[in-house]
């Protein structure tokens, strides 16, 4: 068999390999790891992984492209599967009411937050918000994100914002090399026009986009903003049954900001994933792990919010709980596409070790967006979506905060990032 790519000499190989499942509990620390390690790729597929030297039976030639990976580390590419990608304008001019103590809620209930980024995104063209995500996914693309998820949600009752962003995420995923993952999020907010009567958006979103979302397979997942003073547990539970017997694969943001049953609705009603979780209840991350319920961290929020909690990670992964982690890269809570950054928040913070983290960010990630037979892990078969990073072993890529290290991103098995300037 002819390798069309080798990375040799690799000093610290992370495969995360495994049973293409979530990795949980102990597991999350098995990151695979072979010193002196080697990849072949053939085309865009992964045909060798090992140690030492390839094997007789891969065939190289004078067009095969070798790779020396001495004193680094290599990883799946990483997998940022929690973004609000496709969006106008930004929310600087919040900043300082952050400062002076409002909370999310406040400047939500004010008509500032997400419904002033529902403006700029309606009134932005489709070439506008393209071009934006475009460059956002070129900086992910620069700290070795070679897949990341796209929610809607910008509309907040104007479907036709929703469709926009949802075909500017599909016309990205056409263009650009890091795949996009489309998720819709109509249930972000409730309009301001709703606002005495958030029953009746409930009812449009069930009737109406749901089914129009489902019947044109514009997106696999849904998603809501479940919490306090937002939807409720029971608008939650209606519209995700309402989306799952579309066929749309149900997600839930999930007790962020207060404790409402969150955690337990996405067990019971058997989401994918949860996500945020800053405020989940022990019996609803108990039933997550249950139910293998991925719950989506977001430390760079918690950071940004400062409201004084994070997610109880050692508590999730010790009760069976698979967590991923990601930026919720958006122009409120987190105006971040830095995923590495995020990485170490999750060890700083959340108390998860470095090999939990890079299982996060990679297998785990890709289970949350139904991406683990593609991709996050490097095994045979796979797609060849390999990052490689300036750092010696894992412990110092997580230590050493607040910088760039990748040297080189290999997207579907093609170079599409090198340090000094992506080919």
């Amino acid at each position: 068999m002819k390798a069309t790519l080798v990375i040799e000499n690799i000093t610290n190989l992370a495969t995360v390999s495994g049973d293409r499942k979530p990795k949980k509990n102990k597991e999350q620390k098995d990151i695979g790891l072979i010193e002196n390690g080697v990849i072949a790729v053939s085309e865009d597929k992964i045909i060798y992984v090992g140690k030492g030297k390839l094997p007789d039976h891969i065939i190289t030639d004078e067009d095969t492209v070798f790779i020396d990976a001495t004193g680094k580390l290599v990883t799946p590419g990483l997998i940022d599967p929690h973004t609000h990608l496709v969006h106008g304008g930004s929310r600087e001019n919040e900043f300082s009411m952050k400062l002076e103590g409002k909370s999310y809620l406040d400047i939500l209930a004010s008509g500032g937050g997400i419904h002033s980024t529902a403006r700029a995104t309606q009134q932005a063209s489709f070439e506008e918000l393209y071009e934006k995500a475009y460059r956002s996914l070129n900086i992910m693309l620069e700290y070795g994100v070679t897949t990341v998820e796209a929610k809607s949600g910008y509309g907040i009752g104007d479907f036709k914002t929703e469709l926009k962003q949802i075909e500017v995420a599909k016309k990205l995923n056409e263009n650009h090399p890091i795949d996009v993952v489309p998720t819709f999020m109509g249930a972000h907010a409730v309009p301001l026009e709703y606002k005495d009567n958030s029953d009746a958006f409930v009812d449009k979103i069930i009737n109406e986009m749901i089914p129009y979302i489902a019947q044109n397979k514009l997106a696999e997942f849904c998603d809501i903003f479940c919490e306090e003073g937002v939807f409720s547990i029971e608008q939650a539970r209606k519209i995700l049954l309402s989306a799952k017997s579309h066929g749309l694969i149900p997600k839930i943001h999930a007790d962020e900001i207060v404790s409402i049953g969150g955690a337990e609705l996405a067990s019971e009603i058997g989401c994918i994933s949860a996500e945020h979780l800053i405020s989940a209840s022990k019996n609803g991350i108990k039933k997550m792990g249950e139910r293998n319920v991925i719950a989506v961290l977001l430390p760079g929020t918690s950071f940004n919010l400062q409201e004084g909690k994070v997610a109880d990670a050692r508590f999730m992964i010790e009760n069976d709980v698979p967590v991923a982690i990601a930026t919720d890269y958006n122009p409120g809570s987190c105006p971040s596409e830095n995923l590495q950054l995020m990485m170490s928040f999750a060890s700083i913070t959340l108390k998860m070790t470095p090999e939990e983290v890079l299982t996060a960010a990679t297998i785990n990630a890709a289970c949350a967006i139904k991406r683990e037979n593609e991709v996050g892990s490097i095994e045979v078969g796979k797609k060849a979506d390999i990052a490689i990073f300036d750092v010696p072993n894992v412990a110092y890529m997580i230590y050493h905060f607040g910088i760039n290290h990748t040297n080189t991103v290999i997207k579907n098995g093609e170079i599409v990032y090198k340090k000094n300037g992506r080919n």
